[in-house]
């Protein structure tokens, strides 16, 4: 006689446990542990000897209270900012235009032309800074002569060297090796619109522009709203770009000096002469604090609003 399992254990479901678990595990060893342990040692101050104490919020205090520390940090999140809005400027909008050519009906080759737009996302972010540190460099570097054929020698500068330039040059370096992430969640985005509505707009008279902005654009606002929040998420974590071309100090003159790289030369200890694990700790907490403000502003600012849209 066939028995059936009753309550709680019989109703759990076990099969989607034993497949989640070992995901869930390195997760929480690798991503969730370090985050609270960070937190955590960001509550305690060192000493000469090494030894921690308790100390509350005083290195909290001490970041935003001490005029040089609170000068470094705003200029880190300033850069920071400076950084992300370039990607989101520059990098978001190309990435959309190319997945809208991209969907074109009658492009051809297109696949040759996705391939070799996202092959530098797959690149190593210390191969992508030599290369350009070469290509821009006024001594050896490339750049000067390609401007002089196209007649633009006059506008070319050290960009990398100067405290005015360098951030905003490093920003479009990873422009260049990342705008393959958002074409291709945009252009996965555009193959799902029902080709039937595209078709009914064509007869109806509808050019290539007409359909994209008044059919397609509105479908996609959503991924559109997802890419930018993990634009936002992925910028305020950037670190080895700007420590591979500038290193910890990040110059000229901190000028390309981003949380992350604050992060690293504090918890190493090159940070004022108060650098140290807690310092750095409470660094990285506050990192997350503005990244977790970034995305709850996604969830219940832009996704309800988009969810309204929709409905």
């Amino acid at each position: 006689m066939k028995t059936t399992q009753t309550g709680w254990l019989g109703r759990f479901p076990w099969h989607i446990a034993v497949f989640l678990a070992p995901a869930v595990l390195i997760y929480t060893l690798f991503m969730i542990y370090p985050l609270l342990d960070s937190i955590r040692l960001s509550f305690f101050t060192a000493d000469d000897s090494g030894a921690i104490s308790y100390a509350g919020f005083a290195n909290y205090v001490t970041i935003l209270g001490d005029p040089e520390w609170r000068a470094s940090f705003l200029n880190a999140l300033y850069n920071n900012l400076v950084f992300f809005l370039v990607h989101m400027l520059v990098q978001n909008p190309v990435g959309l235009l190319l997945a809208a050519l991209l969907s074109l009906p009658r492009l051809r080759l297109r696949s040759t032309y996705r391939t070799l737009i996202f092959m530098p996302t797959m690149l190593s972010v210390v191969i992508i800074g030599f290369v350009w540190q070469l290509i821009l460099s006024p001594l050896w570097g490339i750049s000067e002569t390609l401007l002089y054929y196209v007649g633009l020698v006059d506008w070319f500068e050290p960009w990398l060297g100067q405290e005015n330039t360098a951030l905003v040059t490093l920003s479009l370096i990873s422009v260049w090796q990342f705008v393959g992430i958002p074409m291709i969640l945009i252009y996965a985005a555009l193959l799902l619109i029902p080709e039937d509505l595209t078709e009914a707009a064509e007869i109806d008279g509808a050019n290539h522009w007409h359909i994209f902005w008044h059919i397609k654009l509105p479908l996609i606002l959503p991924t559109i709203a997802m890419v930018s929040i993990l634009t936002f998420i992925a910028n305020f974590n950037a670190f080895d770009l700007i420590y591979a071309v500038k290193g910890a100090l990040a110059g000229p003159n901190f000028s390309t000096d981003i949380m992350g790289t604050l992060f690293y030369r504090t918890f190493f200890g090159f940070q004022l002469q108060l650098g140290s694990p807690t310092m750095g700790a409470t660094v990285a907490t506050l990192m997350f604090l503005v990244i977790l403000v970034g995305v709850l502003f996604y969830l219940f600012g832009v996704q309800r609003r988009l969810r309204r849209y929709a409905m």
